[in-house]
């Protein structure tokens, strides 16, 4: 399904200075107020247990157990599994030092908001505080951007300077004088191939991206898996999903400029409308669930500190699940 909406006037833009002084002031206070409001939040409801969304790799032989769901397969240690005759694998000890790269879809898509907020918006808040997050703790985080294609690659570095030059090159990115018109509709499986060449160690991914692309970007996805922690975060809109009884209005394809007029007075226009987004929404989790990745869902009406720590709480969850049941098994 298309990305249509209602097409709105913005706001003249501010002068920017040839250096681009004014996006990276505005990414500055940005960052600080996240600091002050979200990040300080989080802080407490996580309770310091950053890692819930990010795993380390490990370095250090520290232990051997038995197999539990969600293990990796490649720790499996044949030897001693042959002759306990039960899949055993080798514990590491986790490297505080990890890498988090966040594959970001910023196509003309995600400008789009039906209130207050737009799906960019949501995106660079997440972006910051994940990012700050995860630096303030040593980590190094890096990042790919993507608008017409692959439009700058930050390699992974740690420190606030650090996520202050990722939000000023996502700033960039949305400003519509100096971003290239889109040309059709999003790659998402380019940039996800572009992804796994890139990202020469393993490491945690945040694919960042509304996901309305052209089709064929689920098996990329599924090899980026095989190598990397990978987290879909998933935005959207509630009016992507349900109109309201809004008349005649003129909606306008962002990704591929085509534009037409809808009477959404039309009952029978706005249930087909619901039903489409319904099926494509069952077709988006499926292949989410078929790669083996977990999603977090940030919709533009969404409190973002909220939305984090119900994703970090469904992770430990089903990692509790998946250990629970082995041993129910065992027994």
């Amino acid at each position: 399904m298309k990305s249509w909406w209602r097409k709105t006037p913005t706001p003249a833009a501010a002068p920017v200075a040839a250096n681009d002084a004014a996006p990276a002031m505005g990414s500055e206070r940005a960052l600080r107020l996240l600091e002050w409001t979200v990040i300080r939040r989080l802080d407490g409801l996580l309770q310091g247990d950053y890692r819930t969304l990010m795993r380390g790799t490990g370095l250090d032989l520290a232990d051997l157990r038995e197999y539990q769901l969600h293990d990796d397969v490649r720790h499996i240690d044949w030897n001693v599994t042959a002759r306990l005759q039960s899949p055993h694998v080798r514990v590491f000890t986790e490297d505080r030092e990890m890498s988090a790269w966040f594959v970001l879809d910023l196509s003309r898509s995600v400008d789009f908001g039906s209130g207050t907020r737009a799906k960019r918006e949501i995106s660079t808040s997440f972006v910051a505080v994940l990012a700050r997050l995860l630096t303030r703790h040593g980590n190094r985080v890096g990042a790919l951007v993507y608008g017409n294609d692959l439009e700058a690659v930050i390699p992974p570095r740690t420190g606030r300077r650090h996520v202050l030059h990722l939000l000023h090159s996502m700033a960039r990115r949305g400003d519509s004088d100096k971003a290239p018109a889109q040309k059709g509709m999003t790659r998402l499986a380019d940039l996800l191939k572009s992804a796994a060449t890139l990202m020469p160690r393993r490491s945690t991914v945040f694919v960042v991206s509304d996901f309305l692309s052209e089709p064929g970007w689920e098996k990329p996805l599924g090899q980026l898996v095989q190598r990397h922690d990978v987290l879909a975060v998933r935005l959207f809109d509630p009016l992507e999903l349900e109109l309201p009884d809004l008349g005649l209005v003129p909606l306008r394809d962002a990704e591929t400029g085509e534009q037409l007029w809808v009477d959404t007075h039309d009952s029978g226009f706005r249930k087909r409308f619901a039903r489409i987004a319904a099926e494509r929404e069952a077709l988006l989790r499926s292949a989410l669930a078929r790669a083996g990745v977990d999603a977090l869902e940030l919709s533009t009406e969404d409190d973002l500190v909220e939305a984090i720590v119900r994703f970090a709480d469904l992770r430990k969850r089903r990692v509790r699940a998946g250990a629970a049941g082995i041993k129910a098994v065992a027994a």
